[in-house]
């Protein structure tokens, strides 16, 4: 049965852009679920989104909060071509994987899939990055449709599904080097001064450590939401 924290996060315009306090859209659900965030503390989903926050959680309709930004047109990410230096900070920002490019090469945003979310603009140390409205005189969930929210949502996932695989490509490799300095050491003990060899053999046991930890980290299974029903659908 779906918590709380699902129906919130169902209906987020997942733009993951993070203005609402929160590192991405599951995280504010998960807050807004608790009662540790308010309904109205997401911009892009502007004024029909509290109420449709209010209404699954039986909390009162509030004005959007300011301090988190104002509900406007969706942006549109555009790369000036002749100012790119190929640094590859703003794809590693996008949310969504939405930025083509490599070292050295230009950089280009496909745009359907690009959210607005603005990460890009502050990643570009040359300021090549403009966000132009797509959507004049719409705003909030006017300027954004419930398949372009589907459709950032799996962009999001697929991306972080794919860090971490890349995390866990990496300290296999890690562990291996390490295992492999570990024999090293061993068999040039005759060699070594023992105080030395007890010295190296500390850093490569740590960094075993690391990853072993990172492993089981990532093995975990998910903590349950710590939500409770409050709207009056869960009653």
């Amino acid at each position: 049965m779906p918590t709380l924290a699902d129906t919130v996060d169902a209906l987020l315009p997942q733009t993951q852009c993070t203005r609402c306090g929160y590192p991405d859209c599951r995280a504010y659900a998960e807050a807004v679920a608790s009662g540790a965030a308010g309904i109205n503390q997401c911009p892009p989903g502007g004024a029909e989104g509290i109420v449709r926050l209010a209404r699954a959680t039986g909390r009162p309709v509030l004005p959007l909060d300011a301090t988190h930004g104002v509900e406007g047109p969706r942006l549109l990410a555009v790369i000036d071509e002749t100012w790119c230096i190929g640094c590859t900070l703003c794809i590693k920002a996008c949310p969504v994987d939405c930025i083509l490019g490599a070292s050295k090469q230009m950089h280009t945003v496909i745009e359907p899939d690009c959210t607005g979310c603005e990460l890009c603009v502050p990643a570009c140390p040359v300021d090549c990055i403009a966000m132009i409205p797509v959507t004049p005189g719409r705003s909030g969930w006017a300027a954004w449709s419930s398949d372009q929210s589907s459709r950032a949502r799996e962009q999001y996932e697929f991306r972080r599904m794919r860090l971490q695989r890349a995390q866990s490509d990496n300290d296999e490799r890690l562990a291996r080097k390490a295992a492999e300095k570990l024999a090293d050491l061993a068999a040039a003990s005759r060699h070594t001064d023992p105080a030395v060899l007890d010295s190296k053999r500390a850093v490569v046991e740590a960094a075993l450590a690391r990853v072993r930890a990172r492993r089981e980290a990532a093995s975990a299974p998910a903590e349950p939401s710590a939500s409770t029903p409050e709207g009056p659908e869960h009653r």
